[in-house]
């Protein structure tokens, strides 16, 4: 399976969080799937940091980078095609990093890993 993590769940991740749910560990953590980080969380992340709405260990520049490589998660570039994409998405999100990462995982046959309710709202496949 591709798996598509949304901000959070990428988060959540690094920091064995609790809110996790078992069903997203065991996908996440399993060799049989291939896990996909968007370059939009990237974005993201440094925007809250910048903000202070989001405190991490290191500077974004160094955290997400490292976090990527200890968990060999991929990097899902934005492509026209995926903005493009958010045209034809029904609006039942107004957060457009979330609406860019629901049109990743429709464009790219993924399964979006989220908690966000809304986003399975879209025509995309969710695990929570």
């Amino acid at each position: 399976m591709r798996l598509l993590l949304d901000t959070h769940v990428f988060l959540w991740w690094c920091a064995d969080d609790g809110r996790l749910s078992t069903t997203v560990r065991t996908a996440v953590g399993s060799a049989d799937n291939e896990v996909y980080f968007s370059v939009v969380s990237g974005w993201e992340i440094a925007i809250k940091a910048r903000l202070g709405r989001l405190p991490l260990p290191e500077a974004p520049d160094e955290f997400v980078p490292l976090m990527l490589k200890r968990h060999a998660f991929t990097v899902l570039p934005i492509t026209l095609k995926h903005v493009l994409a958010d045209y034809s998405l029904p609006q039942h999100h107004s957060d457009p990093f979330d609406r860019l990462l629901a049109a990743q995982a429709a464009n790219g046959d993924m399964t979006l890993v989220t908690n966000d309710r809304a986003l399975s709202e879209y025509p995309v496949k969710t695990l929570w």
